[in-house]
């Protein structure tokens, strides 16, 4: 039998660096052999290996088999496939098995596989099994608890000024596979690969931002992927601020928004803008509400911040961006606007526009804009229109710098990978945004404003500032002795939602702030808010009548909601009301 031409990992050879006892075993996956006493080594002392797949000693020698190799053999024995043939192996009669010619392969193998390949598919589905349940079946208890929340959005009003309802489609993009991808950098540049729709995706979200607000990309560009406002202004401050610099923005109990810098009184830090940078706020006329630009002016001139912001949370007049554009121009400031509460009555054209004269805009997307939970950057690009002041260097004399600086503070610096299906989202939202029907949206929730405004004053109660120029309203409950997180207390149980606010002038919060959006995009109108008004002028009565007899304390107010009859009443009318208007993107 001819071995020259065998694989060479059944090869017999050897090994003259290997000594062993008489006899000794090496086994592989695919080569077992072993050591022949001394009488088989040659002259030149070295031990021949043997494959035990092509070897058995035909006499009483030791024979060593694998048990799975004598199970094929005993087999094949039983079902005549093999024959014993004798060969001569350097002197010695070695006993190999040959295949019969002609007889059918009866391999055990093809059972064996069929059984394995079973097997693995038992392994698949188990693997598998998770991933086309329903969340009832998933998850029945946050089912269960989702399925409480649907309810009462249904049932309830929502007054709370940074809330809203997405479309179906919003709604649809959010759950939806794009939440599987990993996407970090920007588009083009992105860390994983498998990111080309991803990139067409994001791109056209971007242009339609662009298009939302009627700006043009040679000008301005944009950053869709913050998580949220927060994060989108700290990637500016990042962006185009060394730690310590100096920023000022409206005081929190004036209006603004913790991320602008706010600490309280006693000097605590509480926005991380406040820990790693310098800040100072600026506050309206505390007899007026109104923004006091006097005073503004004269601060920003000592103070000279490196950022000065406008915008806010809950201020309820319109922003003089002119006015701002001065102030910063002559303290050598870069002006950034935080338009997260009147971003879509901006894109409607039913406020001023901050894109007129600020350098950098951020909002969110999921308020007025009705889209998903997130943030947005636009910085302006190309030359700059007028001279401004270049305390920061945010580009030469000619044109600006910004893209690159906020654009590598949010990655790598400040975030990972997008949101994919955020981005989706707001992508339809931004498309609903430049229509002609989202302006009769934003007018609307604009009327509905100043509808509730003027029930609100014909019952006698006091707003700030007397009134409203966009979305939102401030309740100053003060008057009524009512303390707001009370008043909250009672609305909530009544199925109203709003939030206590502080007031200009007061140390703690002493009002509500109250909103439109989010009643409008279920369709109310000013008649609906005159009878919401009514409601919420029965919240306050119960809740002087709570306090009164309970108490102003948190906890001896609150045993006066239990078992409350004004409460249980008011509740059915508000739920009788709620109910019979459309919920956007899901029924009950």
């Amino acid at each position: 039998m001819d071995l020259s031409g065998a694989q060479s990992g059944l090869s017999l050879g050897l090994n003259s660096q290997i000594s062993s006892p008489a006899l000794a075993g090496h086994v592989n996956d695919d080569l077992a052999s072993f050591r022949q006493n001394s009488s088989f080594r040659s002259s030149s002392n070295t031990t021949p290996l043997v494959p035990l797949q092509l070897l058995e000693e035909k006499d009483d020698k030791v024979r060593v088999k694998s048990s799975e190799e004598t199970e094929d053999e005993e087999e094949e024995e039983e079902e005549g496939a093999v024959e014993d043939e004798a060969i001569d192996f350097m002197g010695r009669p070695v006993c190999v098995k040959r295949k019969l010619e002609g007889q059918p392969n009866f391999s055990s193998n093809l059972p064996k596989r069929l059984a394995v390949d079973s097997g693995l598919d038992a392994r698949r589905a188990s693997v598998q099994a998770f991933a086309n349940q329903p969340m009832e079946v998933a998850d029945p208890e946050i089912h269960e608890i989702m399925g409480k929340e649907k309810r009462r959005q249904f049932t309830g009003i929502e007054l709370i000024a940074s809330e809203n309802f997405v479309c179906r489609a919003v709604m649809e993009a959010l759950g939806s596979h794009l939440t599987n991808k990993y996407s970090e950098g920007m588009p083009g540049a992105k860390y994983y690969t498998g990111n080309q729709f991803i990139d067409q995706m994001e791109l056209l979200c971007c242009k339609r931002a662009l298009a939302a607000f009627d700006l043009h990309p040679s000008k301005w560009g944009v950053n869709v992927q913050p998580y949220s406002c927060t994060s989108a202004n700290f990637a500016v401050y990042t962006g185009i601020l060394h730690p310590g610099d100096r920023i000022m923005g409206l005081d929190l109990p004036s209006g603004g928004h913790l991320s602008h810098g706010y600490y309280t009184h006693s000097g605590k830090k509480i926005s991380v803008a406040s820990i790693f940078f310098e800040t100072l706020p600026y506050k309206v006329n505390p007899l007026t509400g109104y923004l006091d630009y006097d005073k503004l002016e004269e601060k920003a001139c000592d103070y000279r911040p490196k950022l000065l912001i406008c915008g806010g949370s809950s201020y309820p007049r319109e922003w003089d961006y002119a006015r701002f554009r001065k102030i910063a121009d002559k303290c050598g400031a870069v002006l950034m606007c935080d338009m997260a509460h009147i971003s879509g009555l901006v894109a409607a054209k039913e406020v001023a526009s901050p894109f007129d004269y600020c350098d950098i805009v951020t909002s969110t997307t999921h308020k007025s804009l009705r889209g998903p939970r997130g943030g947005i950057i636009f910085y302006r690009k190309g030359p700059k229109p007028r001279k401004q002041g270049l305390a920061l260097n945010h580009g030469d004399d000619g044109n600006y710098d910004l893209e690159e600086k906020i654009n590598f503070a949010l990655y790598p610096s400040l975030q990972g990978g997008p949101h994919n299906n955020h981005i989706a989202a707001l992508a339809i939202a931004l498309k609903q945004v430049a229509t002609p029907e989202y302006k009769v949206y934003m007018q609307q929730v604009k009327k509905n404003a100043q509808a509730l405004a003027s029930a609100l004053l014909k019952r006698k109660c006091r707003l700030v500032t007397d009134g409203t120029d966009n979305h939102l309203l401030l309740w100053d409950l003060t008057a009524l002795g009512l303390l707001d997180r009370n008043y909250e207390k009672v609305c909530e149980a009544c199925h109203i939602t709003l939030n206590k606010c502080a007031i200009y002038g007061s140390i703690s919060p002493g009002g509500v702030r109250i909103g439109t959006p989010a009643m409008t995009s279920r369709g109310c109108l000013e008649d609906d808010f005159e009878i919401i008004a009514d409601f919420l002028l029965k919240a306050a009565q119960i809740t002087s009548n709570i306090q009164k007899e309970y108490g102003k304390s948190c906890k001896d107010f609150l045993k006066g909601l239990q078992n409350n009859k004004d409460i249980v009443e008011l509740r059915n009318q508000v739920e009788a009301f709620a109910s019979e208007l459309p919920m956007p993107a899901f029924d009950i």
